[in-house]
């Protein structure tokens, strides 16, 4: 089968491997379309991956091709999502029902090979059937959208709720989406680039600032400050401004991953304190039974057309493109969002 394989820091190369081996309770999927990840890029262009070679690739969709032994829950034939965590079951988070927070798990395309390959093999209980009348186009985006589900629900968010997105990447989109989806009343999307916050805006914010354009703190003074602020950016700056920047008695979401020290001046670390804040992080998208409710809903949202994904698509590859969608990720004031391959 045809792979892309990382051999080392910015070389991915196309390569021919044998199928896998079908284990016992495994399936193997003939994989239709592979996202690529924020978490990727690091992988390629770094070499952060745990060995060379890596197959990458964890948000994909595809179609039952062959079961193996004592496979139950699915079926040859069944279109797919597959959720890449596999947590090892025995350690005590995993049996309290907690399988994101495993010590000892294993990842779909970063601690074993990934979807950037015709065929992988996964355990049954990773997949997730789903219906017909769903693209598996649209199904390889049920990754993320967890991730954003999984986020949004770390605190309550009362209908009408006046909430702030720190961030209009993928995440960040999609957890407008999802706040949508939940009735959340206005919607502010903060982001520095202009045409990511026009797609936000069309995903339902009904407020976009461009910190470039319109300082935050001066827009505050003449506004209501948010109930809820989901920082979905992963930078040090907007880390700080989500605590500096909400309601007293407000909650604060984190589903960013930091790449650089988060330094709090003492007045801003006061206000958790003076203000009371709900300060809560957000990691993965699993919960019991695995891999969670957040995967039915995900699934429910698009097939309902309450979320709608594919503006989020701004381009699609082959494998024979190799690296081309990573650099586009990585292009200066890049308007890219999600990219994905399609593989069959």
């Amino acid at each position: 089968m045809k792979a892309l394989s990382v051999t080392d820091v910015e070389k991915i190369e196309l390569v021919d491997l044998d199928m896998p081996e079908l284990e016992k309770g495994k399936v193997l999927i003939k994989v239709a379309f592979t996202g690529i990840c924020g978490s990727d890029l690091p992988r390629y262009f770094n070499g952060a991956v745990h060995s060379f070679p890596q197959i990458l690739g964890h948000e994909f969709s595809g179609t039952v091709e062959e079961i193996g032994e004592d496979v139950k829950k699915v079926n040859q034939g069944d279109k797919v999502a597959v959720a890449p965590l596999v947590p090892c079951g025995d350690c005590n988070n995993c049996k309290q029902g907690e399988p994101a927070m495993c010590t000892n798990y294993s990842f779909v395309g970063s601690r074993e090979n990934g979807a950037m390959a015709e065929y992988v093999a996964v355990p049954e209980e990773n997949c997730v059937v789903i219906p017909e009348s769903l693209s598996l186009k649209e199904a390889a985006l049920l990754e993320p959208l967890t991730v954003a589900i999984h986020g949004v629900d770390r605190v309550k968010v009362p209908a009408g709720a006046t909430v702030m997105v720190l961030g209009a990447g993928t995440i960040g989109l999609l957890t407008i989406l999802t706040l949508k989806a939940k009735g959340a009343g206005e919607i502010i999307a903060v982001d520095l680039n202009t045409n990511k916050l026009k797609l936000a805006q069309e995903c339902g914010a009904t407020i976009t600032i461009n910190p470039l354009e319109t300082k935050l703190d001066e827009f505050f003074k003449n506004h209501e400050m948010p109930e809820i602020i989901y920082e979905t950016a992963g930078s040090s700056i907007t880390q700080v401004q989500a605590i500096e920047l909400v309601r007293k008695r407000g909650k604060v979401v984190f589903i960013g991953t930091s790449t650089k020290d988060v330094n709090l001046k003492p007045e801003t670390f006061e206000k958790i304190l003076r203000g009371e804040l709900e300060v809560t992080g957000a990691w993965m998208s699993y919960s019991a039974p695995f891999p969670g409710y957040e995967w039915k809903a995900g699934i429910n949202y698009m097939d309902s057309k309450k979320i709608d994904v594919n503006p989020l698509i701004t381009g699609v590859f082959s494998l024979e493109d190799k690296a081309i969608p990573f650099e586009k990720m990585i292009e200066k004031n890049s308007n890219q969002v999600k990219l994905l391959y399609k593989i069959s």
